[in-house]
């Protein structure tokens, strides 16, 4: 019996050891793990705190693209800080020293006596692929920090040559010159007792002929997110102060700064979708009610949204996904053309609410009532609840085509014809067995179709931005759209008219401004015109999706010389 007792006792004894070592293998990884998700939240807290009270651009890496070598120590370095506007890199150890001994970009500074920019070197980490501007050699081949790049011109010389490097101290501020809004510019701006555009235009002789500097606004949430990227990149070619976020600064204080430039030289380059554009010339309008009509700026599209039809019809794209590198589109920019463009009031007053006023909008783009706004409003709806889903171009129309094929099923928009009045011109226009009408300002619709074209097989009369005309047309179902959008079916042309007017008489039914969409009862919609803008019209981009490389590029021209106001 004592046997058996000794031998249960010392049974118990080592499952208690057992199930203490298993807790404890289990419990130690899990505090580890707590204690080092702590500790890398601290710092990254401390670093956030850091980084934004330096005067760098830094931004932290856990792995870095390239051989990259701290700009302080010199070793070579897999994770760490860069700065976006001057390209210095250093490890963990280092970045408070980089901080304070290696100066970054100065957006206001004086020039030489002479009236000329200083070159502003750094050392080490030059781009690939880049030569020398003595020995024409290629730089940075050596495994090591070594060699020097100027951070306004981006000229690279080797260590060895650059004391031979003729005028080291110039800088010419390099191929974008004229882009770029020079420090002692700036600086000159700043010291004006009086502010005026005459005083600008003095000025803007020191910066050469033609100088038509480019505001940068990126929206980062824009379509497939590059737009954090695409900042970084702006800023190591132009001056940091005219690249701006519009997470941390809305489009109207942003372009305050072509108040401070001469009258009519801007040019405003907006990275982000349709909507993105609607809100600068939304701030563009608040301007010219300002009564700074001579500061008015161009403007330009990288379009980086999910539609992108108003970047379509003026020559830049369908979205941009970094298959040209930022120097080429700044080579666009300056080889554009003006053209004006009609922008829109839409007025939309609901129905029995006398003493409230009307929701007034304003369209760039088209607005409709019908299957592409329900699938727009679906897909807004989606995207607030989960954002971080939403986070590429791909996704985003594979979402689309989900509600669309839905919506062919269901029907949810049939009988239109019953619930609806339209007029064009103050004239009623009979309407066949319809499920939505789109009215169009501009040749794309629903992400590059040519919907008032359709399948270019019937005669239709022409349009132009600038025209003062809108295009009304309908459809017959999600089907029908997506017969258009692969050119099977025409639309239903019903009219092109300089005023539109929608009376919607029951039910709620799906609407939409320029990819803003919102479910309304009963009402009465009254498009009218509101003003015109100035755009860039790129003429070298084709946009058509025609198989014959000819008839695509005299399409082209026919659409270039359409937009283009005489």
């Amino acid at each position: 019996m004592e046997g058996d007792e000794g031998h249960d006792e010392r049974g118990s004894r080592e499952e208690w050891t057992l199930l203490f070592w298993t807790s404890l293998a289990v419990i130690v990884p899990v505090i580890i793990t707590l204690w080092c998700s702590t500790q890398r939240s601290k710092r990254k807290t401390h670093m956030k705190d850091f980084f934004r009270k330096s005067k760098h651009g830094w931004h932290y890496t856990d792995l870095f693209n390239k051989p990259t070598y701290c700009c302080v120590c010199s070793q070579h370095i897999l994770q760490g800080a860069f700065c976006d506007c001057c390209g210095l890199c250093a490890d963990e150890p280092c970045l408070r020293r980089a901080d304070r001994s290696l100066p970054c970009k100065e957006i206001m500074a004086p020039a030489r006596p002479d009236g000329a920019p200083e070159h502003r070197w750094v050392r080490g980490n030059v781009p690939l692929a880049s030569y020398c501007a003595v020995c024409k050699q290629q730089c940075g081949t050596q495994p090591k920090l070594c060699d020097f790049r100027c951070v306004w011109c981006q000229t690279t010389v080797h260590d060895d040559c650059m004391a031979s490097l003729a005028d080291a101290e110039h800088c010419d501020l390099g191929e974008f010159r004229s882009l770029i809004i020079p420090p002692h510019y700036l600086y000159h701006v700043n010291k004006l007792r009086r502010r005026h555009p005459d005083e600008y235009s003095k000025l803007a002789s020191s910066c050469g002929s033609g100088w038509t500097p480019v505001l940068v606004l990126a929206n980062t949430r824009s379509g497939n997110n590059m737009g954090e990227a695409l900042l970084g990149e702006f800023r190591t070619l132009l001056n940091p102060v005219q690249v701006f976020d519009l997470s941390e600064l809305t489009p109207p204080k942003a372009l305050q700064l072509c108040t401070l430039l001469p009258p009519g030289s801007v040019r405003v380059l907006v990275c982000g979708g349709d909507g993105t554009v609607g809100w600068v010339l939304d701030a563009i309008d608040t301007m010219k009610l300002k009564g700074q009509d001579q500061f008015i700026p161009r403007v330009t599209i990288l379009p980086l949204g999910t539609g992108n039809d108003l970047s379509n019809t003026l020559g830049w794209g369908s979205g941009y996904a970094g298959e040209i590198p930022v120097e080429q589109v700044l080579r666009n920019v300056l080889d554009a053309e003006v053209v004006k463009m009609d922008r829109w009031k839409v007025q939309v007053a609901s129905k029995g609410l006398y003493f409230r006023k009307p929701k007034v909008l304003s369209m760039n783009n088209y607005f409709s009532v019908g299957p592409d706004a329900l699938m727009a409003l679906n897909f807004h709806t989606h995207r607030e609840k989960t954002p971080s889903f939403f986070s590429s171009r791909i996704i985003n129309k594979a979402v689309y085509f989900l509600y669309g094929t839905k919506d062919c099923l269901v029907q949810e928009c049939k009988d239109l014809d019953k619930r609806i009045e339209l007029e064009l011109d103050g004239e009623r226009v009979a309407l066949p067995s319809l499920e939505g009408i789109i009215v169009c300002n501009i040749g794309y619709w629903g992400g590059g179709c040519r919907l008032w074209e359709g399948m270019g097989d019937e005669p239709c009369p022409p349009t132009r931005l600038d025209d003062g005309l809108l295009e009304v047309v309908g459809v017959f179902g999600s089907f029908h759209c997506a017969q258009i959008q692969v050119k099977l079916a025409n639309p239903v042309r019903l009219g092109q008219a300089h005023t539109v007017r929608l009376v919607l008489k029951s039910s709620r039914m799906p609407m939409q401004v320029d990819g803003e969409p919102w479910a309304q009862g009963p009402c009465t919609i009254t498009i009218t015109h509101k003003t015109q803008v100035l755009m860039l019209y790129h003429s070298a981009e084709q946009t058509d999706d025609d198989d014959d490389d000819e008839s695509s590029a005299s399409e082209t021209e026919k659409h270039k010389q359409a937009q283009i106001t005489a």
